[in-house]
């Protein structure tokens, strides 16, 4: 609902609470225990800011989101809510929607690469410690001095088993490269690789521009992430929307206060974000939240307890939708205490007992006014959604797939040439070269052996010609002795034979 100042009704209840979109790139907070209203809060802010032409970009924890692609009916809460509210002009109506889906299954796949995703975001979706997290950039800066490309998972697994490989060459330029390290790298791209991380990264990456789009009506698009199943690996989740917001700092230029953002990005369970990240993460994220909004970004915070969100970002927070919270705990009594802190007080309330006492859909509600200044708390309403609430149908969904202004560019994955390709070729070339040398060698001692069986032939040929020349004089002589001897002892078996035959067969003494 927008007035004619531009301003756009976002909750009702003693006086009508208005969100300046001047003001909406100052981020923002919705907060609450489980079923009381979160994600409703989330579905009117996403419609209010494409009602006035603000493209959204939210996670869909729980699928329900997809239905503010549909218009919504009257069913008897809503009827209900707006007679209580005493609503004027509202009316039911869908909103622009593209769908993404990392998986490429619920919508448009969502990509980058490994460089864009660079060291630091990718050592904290390895869970690596300070040591391999340096060794890590060390392996990207090896890879950038010699212009590899590191696109996708199999290009960093080689390139991790190159350095690892050569890291006696790299240590002097580099500094020490630990085989442990890599070692640790390598086993948790493995298990990235496990949970489907390849589909992930790889090209075409996603152009964040195309997050900010409008329809043919001038309403801005609402961007929806499907992470029902993406939840499933909370610090993959975690580490997209971190890098997600990162990217718009890195390629938006500076605009200064506009009359509203260019885009407003909303981070559901956030804290994910912040569980067991280290420092240097955390000052990352705190560094993108302060300087992002004069490019024109608003970041709104969706998480049920608000001391999930650091102290040093949640004092920039100057948007709240404050839900109920329990009160069941010392930590749940400390969460009361710190989100009524954060209020600007209003003498009518008792924030930190209201906060306990809160129904569905009721909520403590501050919006910054025109000078940026927090208005007092408000216990209000929020206004019912336009579209429908909870899902569209899987068929519904895959139509809208289709009809989408990007359908088609981001669906057939590309693999050029890049760090893989290369290395694999060099030790291609490198086996071939050795192999050569081994096929030379081989032959050179082939040859060198047939030499030496030859020279062995020879010389036994030359030792067998000497042998036969003096066997043959002596031959001759024992031929002639052997043959005087063979003729003698024939001739008296001759005259014994004729004699013994003239005889009857045997001798007889003549005398």
């Amino acid at each position: 609902m927008i007035t004619s100042e531009g301003n756009v009704l976002i909750a009702k209840s003693g006086i009508e609470v208005f969100l300046n979109p001047r003001m909406a790139n100052r981020h923002g907070l919705i907060a609450g225990a489980t079923g009381t209203g979160k994600t409703v809060s989330l579905q009117v802010m996403a419609e209010a800011f494409s009602s006035i032409g603000v493209p959204v970009f939210v996670s869909d924890i729980k699928g329900d989101l997809s239905g503010v692609s549909k218009t919504g009916d009257d069913n008897q809460r809503i009827t209900d809510r707006i007679s209580q509210l005493g609503i004027e002009g509202y009316t039911h109506k869908s909103f622009p929607v593209t769908f993404w889906d990392l998986f490429g299954e619920q919508g448009h796949p969502l990509r980058t690469t490994i460089s864009e995703m660079g060291p630091l975001l990718l050592g904290r979706l390895m869970n690596l410690n300070d040591v391999q997290e340096s060794v890590l950039t060390l392996v990207f800066r090896i890879a950038d001095d010699n212009k590899l490309l590191l696109l996708d998972l199999k290009d960093l697994k080689k390139m991790c088993e190159y350095v690892g490989n050569n890291r006696e060459q790299f240590i002097t330029a580099y500094g020490n490269i630990s085989a442990a390290s890599i070692g640790a790298i390598q086993r948790e791209l493995i298990a990235l690789e496990e949970q489907n991380a390849d589909k992930f990264f790889c090209e075409p990456a996603i152009d964040i521009m195309d997050f900010m789009q409008t329809d043919s009506n001038g309403m801005g698009m609402i961007n929806i992430l499907a992470a029902d199943k993406l939840m499933m690996s909370p610090r993959t989740y975690s580490t997209l929307l971190l890098y997600l917001m990162s990217e718009l700092f890195e390629r938006l230029p500076e605009v200064g206060d506009m009359d509203k953002p260019k885009l407003v990005f909303f981070f559901d369970e956030a804290h994910l974000l912040f569980t067991d990240a280290p420092r240097v993460v955390v000052e990352k994220i705190e560094q993108v939240v302060r300087l992002i909004r004069s490019k024109g970004i608003g970041i709104y915070f969706i998480t049920q307890n608000p001391i999930d969100i650091p102290d040093t970002i949640l004092g920039q927070l100057g948007n709240k939708i404050q839900h109920a919270l329990r009160a069941f705990t010392p930590r749940d009594q400390k969460a009361v205490k710190t989100a009524a802190e954060t209020f600007r007080a209003n003498p009518a309330l008792n924030v930190e007992k209201v906060i306990t006492e809160l129904g569905v859909g009721e909520a403590l509600v501050s919006f910054l006014d025109e000078k940026g200044i927090p208005a007092m708390v408000e216990k209000s309403k929020i206004l019912p959604p336009q579209a429908q609430i909870g899902p569209i149908t899987p068929e519904e969904r895959s139509a809208l797939i289709r009809r989408s202004v990007i359908a088609g560019v981001y669906e057939k994955e590309i693999d050029r040439e890049s760090a893989f390709e290369i290395l694999q070729a060099r030790i291609n070339d490198q086996a071939q070269q050795v192999q050569e040398k081994r096929e030379q060698v081989a032959n050179i001692k082939e040859e060198a052996e047939r030499a030496k069986v030859q020279a062995r032939e020879e010389k036994e040929r030359a030792k067998s010609s000497a042998d036969t020349g003096m066997y043959g004089d002596i031959t001759k002589a024992v031929g002639r002795t052997v043959t005087s001897q063979i003729g003698g002892q024939i001739g008296r078996a001759l005259v014994r034979g004729l004699l013994g035959g003239l005889l009857g067969g045997k001798s007889k003494r003549l005398f």
